[in-house]
């Protein structure tokens, strides 16, 4: 069996822009017309850039190939041009290859990938989702720059519904912006805010869901542990990315000198970058995206990395659905595996992604027993939807955030 041909899309989002502005999906197809999806978590670069990227890697590293050899794959692309160190650009392109390769030996043996991995040691994967502004009937009303993000009320209301939904977690961000330029101090008002949203929501839930704090690393280590401090009485199940991701030292300080438990790792890639943060005991919670972590493969490794040291993994997913399902399918292999970041109910937008649904029950992703990553992508709809905007998927603020 060897890939012969390979096709991208740059999907645009719906007007809610839940997940991100776009995704960036490939379709692998080999000799014997076997397919295989993957997608991108990658915004250093234009999506377009991007998926151009990824057509040169598989050129270099795939076409031709047996998609079989992971390994091979993955230290080719790895070195490519001498490198041989974590790139953030690369090894989204090698992600988006590597699960697509997944899906296609999956499909060729007709298993599903997590029965190519060891086997699932769970039935079912607890999940999370944010508090979304733009979550429809979730949250009746919102007008202005009111919203869950910022108004107490608003955050209890609709944490409230998810848990009646069937959610036993909910995470937000309410730390105020995030600049190309921290960590810095947070402000006093941000500090304030912060502990009354999470007052707000815990009342609301009592002990019936988590919360889980997010803060995209905002602050130094001495700014963290203020807020931690804030906070804590409200019992958090996990403090994310309190400083910037390129110093797990730091992220240390923090660990060391908060109850709250530490989680990073949305925006690292390879086990290299992986075992610092473990090194350093800079975190308790890991959270790679396999769109960008390095693949299924690559995960796995940082997870056992993980399970030697007692830390648990939440693979994180703040973009489309076959990252989703790939996701899926290595947490399901997981003994260390804590839960699931979950794009609301999968519903929406990505739901008309795919030809089905993943399927989601009272708080609970049911796994496929198709083949490969068990979903399929809707070719007709991506065509339909492609993105011709600018700005990228995410963006900090450019300009520091002053006191």
């Amino acid at each position: 069996m060897k890939i012969t041909d390979i096709k991208t899309w740059v999907v645009g989002n719906d007007d809610a822009g839940i997940g991100g502005r776009y995704f960036i999906f490939v379709k692998l197809t080999t000799d014997s017309n076997v397919v295989g999806y993957g997608e991108a978590y990658t915004a250093t670069f234009g999506p377009h850039i991007t998926a151009r990227m990824i057509e040169d890697c598989a050129a270099r590293y795939l076409i031709g190939h047996d998609p079989h050899d992971i390994e091979v794959f993955f230290r080719r692309a790895y070195a490519s041009g001498f490198s041989q160190r974590p790139d953030v650009s690369m090894m989204g392109c090698v992600s988006a290859l590597e699960m697509a390769c997944w899906d296609i030996i999956g499909k060729e043996a007709n298993k599903p990938v997590h029965k190519l991995l060891g086997g699932a040691v769970h039935e079912k994967l607890r999940t999370y989702t944010y508090l979304y502004p733009h979550a429809g009937s979730v949250v009746p009303s919102e007008a202005g720059d009111v919203n869950v993000y910022n108004d107490p009320a608003l955050a209890a209301e609709c944490a409230a519904l998810y848990v009646e939904q069937g959610f036993n977690a909910v995470k937000l961000d309410p730390a105020g912006p995030w600049s190309a330029w921290d960590g810095r101090q947070p402000r006093l008002i941000d500090i304030d805010l912060s502990a009354r949203m999470l007052k707000a929501i815990r009342e609301a839930v009592g002990t019936r869901a988590d919360i889980l704090f997010g803060t995209h690393g905002q602050f130094t280590a001495s700014g963290a542990l203020r807020m931690a401090a804030a906070i804590e009485p409200y019992d958090p199940l996990w403090f994310e990315e309190p400083v910037p991701p390129d110093m797990p030292e730091v992220m240390a300080q923090v660990a060391r000198g908060t109850k709250i438990p530490i989680a990073t790792g949305e925006r690292l890639t390879t086990k290299w970058e992986f075992a610092r943060v473990i090194e350093q005991r800079a975190a308790t919670i890991l959270q790679p995206d396999l769109g960008r972590s390095g693949g299924i493969l690559e995960t796995k490794k940082i997870a056992a990395m993980a399970e030697a040291y007692h830390i648990q993994i939440a693979p994180h997913c703040y973009c489309g659905p076959i990252v989703g399902a790939a996701n899926i399918q290595l947490a399901l292999t997981l003994p260390n595996f804590l839960i699931l970041e979950s794009i609301k109910t999968w519903d929406g937008f990505h739901a008309r992604l795919l030809k089905k649904k993943i399927e989601w029950q009272d708080g609970y992703v049911i796994p496929s027993t198709e083949p490969g990553l068990g979903v399929e992508l809707d070719e007709a709809f991506c065509d339909a939807n492609p993105y011709d905007g600018k700005p990228l998927h995410l963006e900090p603020h450019p300009t520091p955030i002053f006191p």
